[in-house]
């Protein structure tokens, strides 16, 4: 059995992983901790009081457990860690998420920040919230008589009086992280290069008459710099933030082995006479680290940028899916119609919907009939027919009639606004895997510093002559080779970029758990038309009955079909086409909603429907 409860006190992930340790300790639970909703999902093989899961977590800390009554409100309780991070910022429902950053290795859970920048504890950048809402429609003059001034409300030019248009705006922060990166990766590369080329070419005989050595060192040297202090500086400064909070990740490795390499570069650069002649090549100059300093630093770089694309994918996906539902409705007021936001949608509104368009929030008709395409949900092609008091769903299109419906269901409440929900937070969910990841950089990182440490020891207790010399070149060598560590991002970018990509594809994954479990799947059982099918209805064949040929039946089905444009209709005049039978003209043609098609051809009475129809 399966239980929700709620937690209290909880206000950073250290909080979150020391609850679900506790809660996983008790025999017969595996329970699953979220920071944001604060939110314990157990399955028990037996009803286990309350009493005793609180006893389990009072034991480690000021912390409370209850039943889930939905609410999944923040608490706001001190927290028994020794370091309280900033309140998280509780974004109200009628305020876009535009300005709301999180970090993407989730380093205090679900915080997210106000300001673009990097997280404190790890140092990487913060990825923008996508927008779970739609957004509000803009609105311009079509004259331009103000410019590109726009507006929030539909209505009349203050300047020439013309009807305000809808606008598409765009979001000026789009991707500006991997732009940045994208710039710097550039920059990284045009300095690279000639420093790798300079390195590698210097160990073929007879280079050093082309290029001397020394200038070789200075010219790699100088191209060092723009990489060390411009495109990748960012990866010191998250370097010096783990290591300044304690959160030792890959980017410590990243800056200590770059930056020791890059330092003892300079050093056997200025003062070669330290080193010993073991250190040496044949023309005494010292062997440096510029080009595995730069190297190393470009390609952690090009590994940000395709995060950050990654990154941008998913929201993408997201945005794909904000755009199944329209930016404005049509309300009606009075019997007059009034086109207002969706926004601006209150629950008992009645809205009216008309051919072609879009249903902006979840209802039921109120007067009229139509035929509903809920291929977006269903994946049926085939239009549902609608009457009086039938719900329909935001997002689904309208068939070819007018109707009027009543709102219920607006805002984050509608069908479509929690399936964009679910993708988002499933792109952010953990898989079983990823705990293992976790463990493994989280022992990595100190335990390659402590060989590191050692390999000096060792080199300045038993290294000799310019024992120290060699201790230092020994250390960085070890630094240099365990980096970079891509454990810390490997999993969650996986589970990111699948998440995202089965949303593309019209597959809705629920969490990153239900991911890594399809790997055990060996069979699959599905239904509905459209899941393993095109979602598109085709005829294979047509058999005459009675006086009819072939080529009769295929001739006055295809042209009875040409005016009308149900996918059925479609998928007739297709074969017709495909079997080049002569379409006629139609006159008198009617279209009767959930029974088929009548109309004139050639003299005759034509009708091509249901049973409904032909017994009609």
């Amino acid at each position: 059995m399966s239980h929700s409860y709620r937690i209290d006190g909880m206000t950073c992930n250290g909080c979150r992983a020391r609850i679900e340790k506790a809660l996983n300790g008790i025999m017969g639970i595996e329970a699953v901790v979220t920071l944001n909703p604060p939110i314990a999902s157990i399955t028990m093989d037996k009803h286990i009081p309350t009493e005793q899961l609180q006893e389990a977590l009072s034991a480690i800390g000021n912390y409370t457990i209850s039943p889930d009554n939905g609410e999944n409100k923040h608490n706001e309780k001190a927290s028994c860690c020794s370091v309280v991070p900033q309140k998280p910022i509780v974004i109200p429902k009628d305020i876009q998420a535009d300005g709301i950053y999180y970090c993407p290795m989730y380093c205090e859970g679900d915080k997210v920040y106000q300001k673009s920048g990097n997280c404190p504890v790890c140092g990487m950048n913060l990825e923008k919230k996508p927008t779970l809402q739609v957004a509000s429609a803009k609105y311009a003059c079509p004259m331009h008589c103000e410019g590109d001034k726009v507006y929030d409300k539909p209505g009349n030019c203050p300047v020439c009086g013309m009807d305000l248009v809808a606008i598409a705006t765009q979001d000026k922060d789009e991707n500006k992280s991997y732009r940045d990166l994208l710039r710097k990766f550039w920059i990284a590369i045009v300095f690279t290069i000639p420093v790798f080329l300079l390195a590698m070419l210097g160990m073929i005989h007879g280079f050093s008459d082309v290029v001397h050595p020394k200038l070789s060192s200075w010219l790699q040297f100088g191209f060092t710099i723009p990489v060390v202090f411009y495109a990748a500086w960012m990866f010191f400064e998250r370097a010096w933030v783990s290591i300044r909070t304690m959160k030792l990740n890959m980017f410590t490795l990243i800056g200590i082995g770059t930056g020791a390499a890059f330092l003892f570069s300079i050093v056997g650069l200025l003062f070669p006479s330290v080193f010993p002649d073991q250190l040496k090549d044949s023309m005494g100059n010292v062997h440096l680290y510029f080009e595995a300093t730069v190297v190393i630093l470009t390609l952690v770089l090009l590994g940000q940028l395709l995060e950050a694309k990654a990154h941008g994918r998913t929201n993408t996906a997201l945005k794909e899916l904000l755009k199944l539902a329209p930016t404005e409705a049509t309300l009606v007021v009075e019997g007059h119609d009034q086109k207002i936001s969706i926004q601006d949608i209150k629950k008992g509104d009645i809205l009216r919907v008309k051919p072609g368009e879009k249903i902006p929030v979840d209802g039921y008709i109120q007067k009229g009939e139509s035929s509903i395409d809920e291929s977006m949900i269903t994946g049926e092609p085939i239009p549902s027919d609608k009457k009086e008091g039938d719900k329909v769903s935001s997002g689904t299109i309208n068939g070819t009639k007018s109707f009027t419906m009543v709102a219920e269901r607006v805002g984050d409440e509608t069908l479509l606004s929690q399936i964009i929900a679910m993708v988002d937070s499933a792109s952010r969910s953990k898989a079983p895997i990823q705990k293992l990841a976790d463990k493994v950089s989280g022992w990595f990182v100190p335990i390659v510093i402590l060989i590191a440490v050692a390999t000096f020891v060792v080199w300045a207790i038993w290294g000799g002559n310019s024992a120290y010399v060699f201790a230092i070149s020994n250390a960085i060598a070890v630094l240099i080779i365990a980096c970079p560590c891509a454990l810390g991002l490997a999993t969650p970018m996986s589970v990111m970029v699948g998440v995202g990509k089965g949303a593309q594809n019209g597959i809705l994954i629920k969490n990153a758990e239900a991911l890594e479990r399809m790997d055990k799947i060996d069979v699959l059982i599905t239904d509905k038309t459209g899941t393993i099918t095109e979602g598109r209805p085709s005829v294979e064949k047509m058999i005459p009955l009675g006086d009819f040929t072939q080529e009769e039946v295929v001739h006055y089905s295809g042209s009875i079909n040409i005016h009308s444009e149900h996918p059925l209709a479609e998928a007739v005049v297709k074969y017709a086409k495909e079997n080049n039978a002569a379409l006629a003209e139609v006159s008198e043609f009617e279209a009767i909603a959930g029974q088929g098609v009548v109309g004139t051809i050639e003299g005759k009475r034509v009708a091509l429907g249901n049973k409904k129809l032909i017994e009609s």
